[in-house]
Parts: C-alpha cells; structure tokens; sequence
C-alpha cells in the first residue's frame, strides 16, 4: 500500500498521521511529520523526521517501541497491519534461524524487557538471529539511559526505511 509524496501531501491531516503511524507508532511523531507537510522531496520528508523524533519525550519513544513485535516473534494474529507485514518482512532473516536461536532471542528479549521495560529493538533487516543474539547481550550491560538512546536511533533507522517502503522510494 505504498502512496506517492504527492498523495502524502494531499491527505487529509488525520488520513496521513495514520499513514505515518505505520512507519513509526509514536503518534506525537505521526502528528509531527503530518503537521510538516507539504514535503517537496523525500530527503526534506527525512529531515522533518528526525527533527521530530529527536525532540520527542522518552515516553513517546517507548509508544513507539511498544508497536513492535519482539525480535524472532510474529506479530499479532489477526490484525495484519501495514507495520506488521513490514515487521515480518524485516525480521524475516532472524525469523529463519532454527529453533534453538529462537529459544535464545526469546530468553534474551525477555532479560532484556526485564531490565529496560521496553522490547529490544534493533534494525534488523539483513541481520541473522546470531547477530541479532550478539547485540542484544552487549546492549543488556548498557545503563538504562545509554540503552534508551540507542533504542531511539535503531528505531530512527526503521522509520526511514518504513517511510521508503511507504513511499516506494
């Protein structure tokens, strides 16, 4: 369900904040980025992104990071949303690992929510479960606010690449 910069742009304000929301679940962001239309090019598209995420609030952040599925995990049956699908074809390498490095992610996602409140999130496309499984245990020594801040930027990262999947760019 991709939609040209143009049709963005055109989109009543309430229509493009749940566009956006598949890209990012904060809707402070959402309302942001809407907010910053008419974009004349996706990189000016980007830009107003990352200035909106940077002045958000960790709460708003971790709005965001509560939309995702955990690593290694499908999403939630029966909703199938525009993120969902997203997610599931990002994390698909990870996904592929066998059952024991599932059983791995699984332990670690959950020492790692234990520790932070939040899911582990991390850009995962292209990343193999092992990579995956290294991060997180380097990241799970981090201080709570060293690892929010990092969460926040892996979650930058998704946005751009969902913000081009939205677009097809």
């Amino acid at each position: 369900m991709t939609i040209t910069l143009e049709q963005l742009n055109l989109l009543h304000e309430l229509q493009a904040e749940r566009r956006l929301l598949a890209c990012c679940g904060s809707r402070a962001w959402a309302r942001g980025v809407a907010a910053g239309r008419p974009y004349y090019d996706f990189e000016q598209l980007l830009a107003t992104s990352d200035r909106v995420w940077g002045s958000l609030s960790p709460d708003d952040w971790r709005e965001a990071f509560a939309r995702h599925p955990r690593i290694g995990e499908r999403a939630t049956a029966g909703r199938n949303t525009t993120a969902e699908h997203w997610s599931e074809r990002e994390q698909a390498r990870a996904r592929a690992a066998g059952e024991e490095a599932l059983a791995e992610l699984a332990e670690v996602n959950a020492e790692y929510e234990d520790r932070f409140g939040h899911v582990f999130l991390i850009c995962a496309t292209g990343k193999t479960a092992d990579q995956i499984l290294d991060n997180a245990r380097s990241r799970l020594g981090n201080d709570a606010d060293t690892e929010l801040r990092i969460a926040a930027e892996e979650q930058r990262r998704i946005t751009h690449l969902r913000l081009r999947k939205l677009l097809d760019v």
